[in-house]
């Protein structure tokens, strides 16, 4: 067993110990909102918008982007769990920034193993086979971290099994601060049509 699945379980194990009431938690979200934001270690839902167990849904993605899956959940969300806010937050310094579909690409074919950055760029210093599939997926890379936000928006807002009446917030975290800050042409591509 790993070092970090033994941590894991113990952890789990003391959550369980303090679980209580949890369990008794309504399926839908109590504060009826849901949060689209990247997976990057550095950010914490939970914390930064003030969320318990069972306050609102959090999806997350590489980048936090408004991918088919991520709209997916979100109609989900509203059709099925009544959420009738959603925030899109990306973040400063995401590593959605460092690459693009043709650095993926290329990383992937030489192979499956970790890569590495440096000054120059990727490198890939893997054994073994990779995949020419990398090349046909789209990364959803960025490289203008407010113009990101505001892609994914529009693309949320323009969907047509959005729900016109949910208003959709665009916003970034800043790494650094911890503070959210609005992306005004973001969260006015979102307002209630």
């Amino acid at each position: 067993m790993s070092q970090i699945l033994k941590e894991v379980l113990a952890a789990n194990a003391a959550y369980v110990a303090e679980f209580g009431e949890k369990g008794g938690l309504a399926l839908p979200p109590a504060r009826k909102f849901a949060i689209l934001t990247c997976m990057d270690a550095r950010l914490d839902p939970a914390k930064y918008a003030g969320l318990a167990e069972g306050d609102a849904h959090v999806i997350r993605n590489a980048g936090g982007r408004a991918s088919d899956d991520a709209i997916r959940s979100l109609v989900i969300s509203h059709k099925l769990l009544g959420t009738n806010e959603w925030f899109v937050v990306h973040h400063t310094d995401c590593g959605m920034q460092l690459f693009d579909d043709e650095v993926m690409g290329g990383l992937l074919e030489s192979s499956l193993d970790t890569a590495h950055i440096d000054e120059h760029g990727w490198h890939d210093h893997g054994h073994g086979e990779g995949s020419v599939q990398g090349r046909f997926v789209k990364w959803l890379t960025f490289k203008d971290l407010a113009a990101s936000v505001v892609e994914d928006v529009r693309r949320i807002r323009s969907h047509p099994l959005v729900a016109k009446d949910v208003p959709i917030y665009g916003y970034y975290y800043d790494v650094r601060t911890g503070k959210l800050v609005e992306v005004e042409e973001a969260t006015k591509a979102g307002r209630v049509v």
